[in-house]
């Protein structure tokens, strides 16, 4: 049995799955391996970004195949288009997911198939580390992530690109090659042409080594949440400053970060959390003030807790 099939063969979705299909070589491989797997139980689910003239052609591409291999299609135009300021990539990947969890809802699907590989997960671990991200980041993508409900399945993984590509062409089936997957001016792009084919030459085993490491960072990220949870119950939401003042600085950064991003959606930036400790260190008097700004919104001081507010209120006097 060929890689892709046993990975495959070892996929335990729930049925019936949808196969996010974008007509590129990894959702090809996907589509085909888990039409066959399960036949009359896979969906294609195809997001049209709207970003290029070749778009169209790519819906094309999907409904055919679909329409080959027997599997219902469903695709949904978005604007995918970024914002001043905001990563293309980051906005297009956002209209993504939110559109597969509506055609999962309109289909009734709770399981999605993404086609991410080997080569994807170390771009992602090297964009983490260009960006001095924790052990979050570098955790880069599970193979199973639960979401508004809905389960994303990445069976591939552990599979690399070029395999994946060969075992298509052993199945004698096409695929679409995005040309702007070439375009220089991103940074996952200049990831894919420049780095990997130096860590091929440096490190063959590179693929496996890396996602052993984002096991490692998962693994220990999971203990972070569990003992800021643990500390989270302790200080309380709002957290109270005395609280969180008889924590060593490491548990504060942690317990602080949890409280932020699983209460308000928001994560501190490196200088942010580091101006933050700073002021709960300082706050011994009644009088001292906080007010940091944090996401879209401020961390203030309220009486003797800390709060976040979306749009920075009035100074509030302290009780």
């Amino acid at each position: 049995m060929n890689s892709v099939e046993h990975a495959v063969a070892d996929f335990e979705p729930g049925l019936p799955l949808a196969v996010a299909f974008s007509g590129g070589a990894d959702s090809t491989a996907l589509l085909l391996a888990c039409a066959r797997r399960w036949p009359g139980k896979v969906l294609a689910f195809h997001v049209h970004h709207g970003l290029q003239a070749a778009a169209d052609g790519f819906e094309a591409h999907c409904r055919a195949v679909c329409a080959d291999l027997k599997v219902p299609f469903s695709a949904h135009r978005v604007d995918a288009r970024h914002a001043s300021g905001e990563s293309p990539e980051d906005a297009a990947r956002r209209a993504r997911y939110a559109t597969l969890a509506q055609l999962a809802r309109e289909a009734g699907v709770q399981d999605i198939a993404l086609g991410h590989h080997a080569d994807d997960q170390a771009e992602t671990i090297l964009l983490a580390l260009s960006r001095g991200a924790g052990l979050s980041g570098l955790a880069a993508m599970p193979a199973l992530a639960r979401r508004g409900g809905l389960s994303y399945h990445r069976p591939f993984l552990h599979l690399a690109a070029g395999g994946l590509r060969t075992w298509l062409r052993g199945q004698g089936v096409g695929w679409i090659d995005d040309p702007s997957n070439g375009d220089a001016r991103y940074t996952r792009n200049r990831i894919r042409s420049v780095l990997l084919p130096a860590l091929e030459q440096v490190f063959p085993q590179f693929r496996s080594t890396f996602a052993r490491s984002a096991g490692h960072a998962a693994q220990a990220q999971a203990l972070l949440v569990e003992l800021a949870e643990q500390d989270l119950a302790a200080v309380g939401v709002p957290p109270r400053i005395d609280a969180l003042q008889a924590l060593p600085r490491a548990r504060q950064a942690n317990v602080l970060r949890h409280w932020l991003l699983r209460t308000h959606g928001c994560t501190p930036s490196a200088a942010q959390l580091e101006e933050l400790l700073g002021q709960v260190h300082a706050c011994r008097t009644r009088g001292h003030r906080v007010h940091i700004k944090v996401g879209t919104g401020f961390v203030e001081r309220v009486g003797v807790t800390l709060d976040w507010y979306n749009v920075a209120p009035s100074p509030r006097p302290s009780r």
